[in-house]
């Protein structure tokens, strides 16, 4: 129970850094009935704990505390939104103090709650745990744009420093993209684009096991792309599978999806250190 409402079939969104969760998770965020948080600092505390020590993610206790600090993060109290990363104040429009939520809360249409952290999806199994009747809508981004903007992304490039990898890290490690410790020293000599590009497609295996382990009513898949090619079919799809009406005008705020843009912001050889990873990765899935 949260602010005296049950929480039922909470809304996950999922992703590669830099695949659109956030432009989803403005659209959840300002439909009506709806109320999503984004990178609350206790909520991404646990996410990243369980994103770089697998072993924490796989104990018995993990369920209830990642219940327990969403269930914080989703009350609805005058001044709440003071805690809120810029992101999430941004998606919702708020100006001050907020909440977001406080007027859905005093009409009693308040009915969904959801949340869109950012590298969430390191922490999908323990998320079905804590809530058996959860929705998932996962994006899936082309690699070169997701580098590109990796690349720009100071907090992205935060992770990549060499420290990261230190004696204690456990493997595989899929938040960074790293498969066993023999190849500790072969990534920290790679380049930032190598190393965002096995980020992505860690990422993208999670995806695909994720897809191919849950029942389709559970989980949906939308692109990156589609949803620059065809905003409002895009919209309708995930309003359909959610079954809650959501707004395409406030999918983009002040920016529309960037398709294709890596051809001016990489250079050749990164470029080439991207699709070499993609074309290794359609590979092993069985694709020419």
């Amino acid at each position: 129970m949260v602010n005296g409402v049950k929480v039922r079939q909470p809304v996950f969104v999922l992703g590669a850094p830099h695949s659109g969760a956030d432009l989803l998770a403005r659209a959840l965020k300002r439909s009506p009935g709806f109320h999503l948080t984004m990178g609350r600092a206790p909520v991404a505390r646990v996410v990243y704990a369980f994103a770089r020590k697998p072993s924490i993610a796989r104990s018995g206790g993990a369920p209830r505390v990642l219940r327990d600090v969403l269930a914080e993060a989703w009350q609805i109290i005058p001044g709440a939104c003071a805690e809120c990363a810029a992101p999430c104040r941004e998606a919702g429009g708020i100006v001050g103090a907020g909440p977001c939520a406080l007027e859905e809360i005093g009409s009693g249409t308040l009915a969904r709650f959801g949340d869109a952290s950012p590298d969430l999806l390191y922490s999908a199994p323990v998320l079905l745990q804590a809530f058996p009747d959860a929705r998932f809508v996962q994006l899936i981004r082309d690699g070169r744009d997701v580098v590109a903007d990796m690349l720009a992304d100071p907090a992205a490039m935060a992770w990549f420093k060499p420290h990261m990898l230190a004696e204690d890290t456990e493997f595989p490690n899929p938040f960074l993209g790293v498969n066993a410790a023999a190849h500790r020293d072969r990534w920290k000599e790679m380049t930032t684009a190598g190393k965002s590009a096995l980020r992505w497609r860690a990422a993208i295996r999670l995806s695909a096991v994720l897809r191919k382990e849950l029942p389709a009513g559970q989980l949906l898949t939308i692109r990156y792309e589609d949803l620059h090619r065809s905003p409002a079919g895009s919209i309708d799809t995930v309003s359909e599978f959610l079954d809650t009406k959501i707004s395409t005008i406030a999918l983009y705020g002040t920016r529309a999806p960037n398709v294709g843009t890596w051809r001016r912001r990489l250079g050749p050889a990164d470029v080439k250190i991207v699709e070499k990873v993609a074309r290794e990765e359609l590979k092993r899935l069985g694709y020419q």
